[in-house]
């Protein structure tokens, strides 16, 4: 399992900063603790406590006053998944942004208060940087690493509410900041960026101690990102400048093996820019505690609804297992799952498609049982899924406490910014930056054009919170976001495999049956064909997407608090 010093700090400064509220002093609230944080953050060594405790918050946004993975969330309104679990009650905030039919009290305000604590917390590295005993050297270095990170904070709060309260020194009484346009903050972030990209302070890349941090290819990649949404084309030579920065520093690759990308063991290699970083390992993360420090709980909001092995090689640890189980939410739609082109070896990496996976290992002397939860499609996110030894020596709650880091930049993204930065601003290497991308797919050259691009996006990026902003930004969301949705699974025309001693059958027919350790016959049902509702069942409750749906509803508490300085979007 991977450790980097980053993680190692982060347990000792929740102590020295402690977390920050809503209300009135949602903000800038002092941390109740014994220890004054004036004067404390006096050398190299608290300076680094001081830069774990800015990244802290980056690991809340899948619990923390409610349920907000951002691949999941901001996806949850595209035609990439769909929310799932037990009903449209159970999370239902999560079914709101998919039937774009939030409101602004059963909200996700705990994902606007994680934001608001990561600025907090990055202006105070800033500020703590200038006041202690450091070199100058290390001073504008943590200055730089604190601008970049307070402005991917304001990167989620400007892609989910648009128009926020914006502020780039900590506020004082009454803790109240000045709410901006959409545009305003746009204008604030990318000249900030542009600002500290051409210092070149911070190094392309981190030495794998301090993988997470923030880079010169972060900040580009961030960049990009606010850029490529914004549709400013008059800052894309200039975003694809930075692309090129990184492709020309050889310090990133895209992996071999695809499926290298998800595997604990290799989660930090060459592609990785920019990570959540999650470790299992001494997590203290509790349904209590959700600030605590450790691992993510994705792999269990994603995981198989009731996943069963039963059979197969047992080494003395049980059934074989291939995969931890979990809640059923937040399922893959058949349109992604048939956006794959025939050959594309991501296709099987990024999507566990358990009928053939029931077949397979029912091939191998392995019944694999599962349940089917509401929206089920039988295709789940393989991607994070949990696996075997994911929540290892874990000291909290387990669910809460999985390895699996979220990926936000990698390589093959930067491949494809270039790709689609070139292509619209004729510079001629778009091909060779597509190309790439799709070869390591095990797939052969594809004429580059703005649909191109969308699809290969949509493949390679799959369940990375990636396809609802780029459906906007490419105009094609009110086309593609229509009423209903898609399909969802619907009954099976099947054959009944029955797992006997020592041989399986498709015949109906008695025998005697293995069963299970609690004495129960296995038998499976796999094979036949599958059967699917009609388009437009899947979401019942999804109208026309329009353009006013591009931003969530603030928080309510966030607008009453703020003694009418907010203003509630128009949604």
């Amino acid at each position: 399992m991977k450790k980097n010093k980053l993680y190692t700090f982060v347990a000792t400064t929740i102590l020295a900063t402690g977390l920050v509220s809503c209300g009135d002093s949602f903000l800038t609230e002092e941390p109740a603790s014994s220890v004054p944080i004036t004067g404390y953050y006096t050398d190299d060594a608290k300076m680094v406590e001081a830069m774990a405790a800015a990244y802290d918050p980056m690991q809340w946004f899948d619990y923390y006053n409610g349920w907000f993975p951002l691949n999941l969330a901001w996806d949850a309104g595209s035609d990439d998944i769909y929310p799932g679990g037990g009903d449209t009650s159970d999370q239902g905030y999560l079914h709101e942004i998919s039937w774009y039919g939030c409101s602004p009290t059963n909200d996700i305000k705990g994902a606007w208060t994680v934001a608001y604590s990561g600025i907090n917390r990055s202006i105070r590295l800033m500020d703590n940087a200038e006041a202690a005993n450091i070199s100058e050297a290390d001073k504008k270095a943590y200055n730089a690493e604190g601008r970049v990170l307070r402005d991917w904070y304001y990167l989620v709060l400007w892609k989910t509410w648009g128009n926020v309260p914006f502020y780039t020194e900590n506020l004082t009484f009454p803790y109240i900041a000045e709410q901006l346009k959409a545009d305003e903050v746009y204008n604030n972030m990318v000249t900030d960026l542009e600002d500290v990209l051409a210092s070149n302070i911070l190094p392309m890349k981190r030495d794998l101690a301090w993988a997470g941090r923030m880079t010169q290819a972060a900040a580009a990649m961030i960049y990009a990102d606010y850029v490529m949404y914004q549709k400013d084309e008059s800052r894309y030579s200039k975003a694809l400048g930075y692309m090129k920065d990184i492709i020309a520093s050889g310090q990133y690759k895209l992996v071999t093996d695809y499926d290298d990308l998800f595997a604990y063991a290799t989660e930090w290699s060459d592609e990785i820019i920019l990570d959540i970083n999650y470790i299992s390992a001494g997590g203290k993360r509790g349904w209590g505690n959700a600030g605590a420090c450790g691992g993510t709980v994705i792999p269990a909001m994603i995981g198989v609804d009731g996943l069963n092995y039963v059979g197969g090689l047992d080494t003395g640890h049980g059934p074989h297992t291939e995969f931890e189980g979990g809640w059923g939410f937040c399922v893959i739609t058949k349109d992604a799952y048939d956006a794959f082109e025939p050959g594309d070896i991501r296709r099987d990496v990024a999507v566990l498609n358990i009928d053939t996976y029931q077949e397979e290992m029912m091939n191998k002397g392995i019944a694999v049982n599962y349940t089917g939860r509401y929206q089920n499609t039988g295709y789940f996110l393989r991607k994070y899924l949990g696996r075997p030894g994911g929540k290892a020596d874990q000291a909290g709650d387990a669910d809460l406490n999985w390895e699996n880091n979220f990926h936000l930049y990698r390589y093959a993204e930067t491949l494809l910014n270039a790709a689609e930065l070139a292509w619209r601003t004729n510079s001629g290497e778009a091909q060779s930056y597509f190309d790439q991308v799709r070869d390591r797919a095990g797939l052969g050259s594809k004429a580059i054009s703005e649909e191109a691009i969308m699809q290969e996006r949509r493949v390679e990026l799959l369940g990375e919170g990636k396809r609802y902003f780029d459906l906007i930004r490419f105009g094609k969301a009110s086309t593609v976001l229509t009423p209903g949705g898609g399909a969802i699974y619907e009954t099976k025309d099947e054959h009944r495999y029955v797992y006997t001693d020592g041989t399986i059958t498709d015949e109906k027919k008695k025998g005697e049956v293995k069963t299970d350790e609690n004495g129960k016959p296995i038998n499976l049902a796999i094979g036949g064909t599958l059967k699917w509702t009609e388009r437009g069942k899947a979401i019942p409750q999804r109208p026309q997407w329009t353009e006013n749906k591009k931003y969530l509803p603030i928080p309510q508490i966030e607008i009453e608090s703020s003694h009418g300085a907010t203003v509630q979007n128009p949604y």
